[in-house]
This record gives C-alpha cells, sequence and structure tokens, in this order.
C-alpha cells in the first residue's frame, strides 16, 4: 500500500469530527494521517492447529491445510463433522493414537483432532490499516508488548477479533508467537486475525504515530479507561502480568490507562483487562 494516500495532507477520513480532538491537540500537534526468543515451543510440528474449535475456524479461513490428524476411535460430536468437511475438500484424514497427538502438539490439549496446515502468515502495518479502510473504520489496533504466555496472547486475540480490532502487534523476541497453543487458546481467531511480527515495539509505536494513531498503555496509576477517546485511530498497548508495559514503550504512549480495581488484587489477567478496553473501545464508537 503506497504512502501516498495518506501523505498527501488531503485525506482526512481518519480525523474525528467535531471537537472530539481537542483535549488531544492542546498538548500536542496535529499528527499527520496515514501517509530471539521468538516463543517457538519444543516438541511443536511446524503449522499444527490443536483442538476442536481452531481446526474449525481453520476450515472456514480457507487457509490451505495439508492433512488432519484425528484420535483413533474419536467419531463423536463436532469431531464427526470436521472429519466430514476435510472428506468432502478432499483433505487427507488420517487416524492415529492419542500419543502421537499429544507428541505432535507439545502435549497442548487437542480434543483428539490437530490440522497440518500452511504457517501463519505475518502481515505489515500497512496491510491492517488496509483492512480498517476497507471496512470504512477508524483503525483500532492491539500491541502484546512481550507477552510470553501463549495461552494469554491466544485470549488477547480472542478478545481482539471479537471487539472487532483490525489487527495485532507483537515483538518478535521476548514474546509468544503463533503457535498451535497460541492458536488453541484463541479458539481458532488467529485465523480471522492479521498479525504484525515487528523487530521493536517503541520503533513500532512511533510508526503508528506517524500515520495519525494514538496509542493508549494499560497500566496502573494512569486515566480512567473510560475518560479517553477511543473513537479516533488508535492502538492500545497491553504488557506482561510480570512486568508490565515496558518503561520504553510506556514513555512513547501518548497516556496511560488503568482500570479501577476494588478488590484485595493488584490486576486483571492481561487478556481480560484487554477485553475491557476493546469493549470500551466498541461501546464509544457506537457498536
Amino acid at each position: 500500500m503506497g504512502n501516498n494516500r495518506y501523505n498527501n495532507g488531503k485525506n482526512d477520513k481518519f480525523r474525528a469530527k467535531g471537537s472530539k480532538r481537542s483535549f488531544y491537540d492542546e498538548k500536542r500537534p496535529q499528527r499527520k494521517q496515514y501517509n530471539d526468543g521468538n516463543g517457538a515451543e519444543e516438541g511443536l510440528e511446524n503449522g499444527s492447529v490443536p483442538g476442536r474449535n481452531a481446526v474449525r475456524e481453520l476450515l472456514k479461513s480457507g487457509r490451505t491445510i495439508e492433512k488432519i490428524y484425528v484420535q483413533s476411535g474419536e467419531r463423536e460430536g463436532s469431531i464427526t463433522v470436521l472429519a466430514a468437511e476435510a472428506l468432502t475438500r478432499g483433505i487427507p484424514l488420517i487416524e492415529v493414537e492419542k500419543a502421537k497427538l499429544d507428541k505432535m502438539c507439545g502435549y497442548e490439549q487437542h480434543q483428539g483432532i490437530v490440522a497440518i496446515a500452511s504457517e501463519k502468515e505475518y502481515v505489515e502495518i500497512e496491510d491492517v490499516l488496509k483492512i480498517a479502510e476497507e471496512r470504512g473504520e477508524k483503525p483500532l489496533i492491539v500491541i502484546a508488548d512481550n507477552i510470553s504466555d501463549p495461552h494469554n496472547l491466544g485470549a488477547i486475540i480472542r478478545c481482539a477479533e471479537g471487539a472487532g480490532a483490525h489487527g495485532v502487534i507483537i515483538p518478535k523476541r521476548r514474546s509468544a508467537c503463533i503457535t498451535p497453543a497460541v492458536a488453541k487458546a484463541s479458539a481458532g481467531a488467529t485465523e480471522h486475525m492479521a498479525c504484525v511480527k515487528c523487530v521493536n515495539v517503541t520503533e513500532t509505536i512511533k510508526k503508528l504515530k506517524d500515520y495519525g494513531l494514538w496509542v493508549y498503555a494499560a497500566e496502573a496509576d494512569g486515566e480512567d479507561y473510560t475518560k479517553v477517546d477511543y473513537t479516533v485511530p488508535c492502538a492500545i498497548v497491553v504488557g506482561s502480568e510480570e512486568n508490565g508495559v515496558s518503561p520504553l514503550v510506556k514513555k512513547n504512549c501518548d497516556y496511560i490507562v488503568s482500570l479501577p480495581m476494588r478488590g484485595k488484587v493488584n490486576s486483571l489477567n492481561v487478556s481480560t483487562a484487554s477485553a475491557v478496553l476493546l469493549y470500551e473501545a466498541l461501546r464509544q464508537r457506537g457498536y
């Protein structure tokens, strides 16, 4: 996607109408409009997608599926439907023992079925912005900063997809990436969510700002999350439960937003917090 679409200064479709931006504009000049631990898991077969929901969504996605393994004797409920769909589409269906499935997906809960698909294709930021443009919506992006737990990352992607976010950005290092465990934890949402793998989160945030997005970090001691304007093009940064959003990343965000904690614990699970913030954005956008 060429930069001219966004850098010519004439395309103002993603700016908030009326005076909604004035609160922010007082604090910073108007931006230009759109102008290794890699999380790999030992024992996983490349492209394996375990679990009934994940396989169902994979079949819907249209991504190439090389074969589907089912556990010997598993011919009940949704597995029967999935097996029939595979056979109808000419996808090889292979019966194996449970031990084979356990080893294939790193002992992740597979529910008796594992598909082998082409690897998840990561996209560029420009592709995510294109998705928002095609939907006629202002961009809503989630940045997962140092989320190392694949189950948390999968749950975040599930929340993002459910809330209609246009993409999820994850760093290449010190973060989980899209693995079978993530795909299963997302209940198949990884098949429908555009995911960007970036080298440096801070530089990525700066790039998003150049494209006209506002960036909010979810951290303690910030503004009430309901008082921030999510109707503008924006990205929400969530961090690991152990360390939260990294200091440099937080420094480069426009605002820190916080959820009120009335109980004894001092924070929510990161995927739960993500859901709250995303659905507040959805509410403000009138959905």
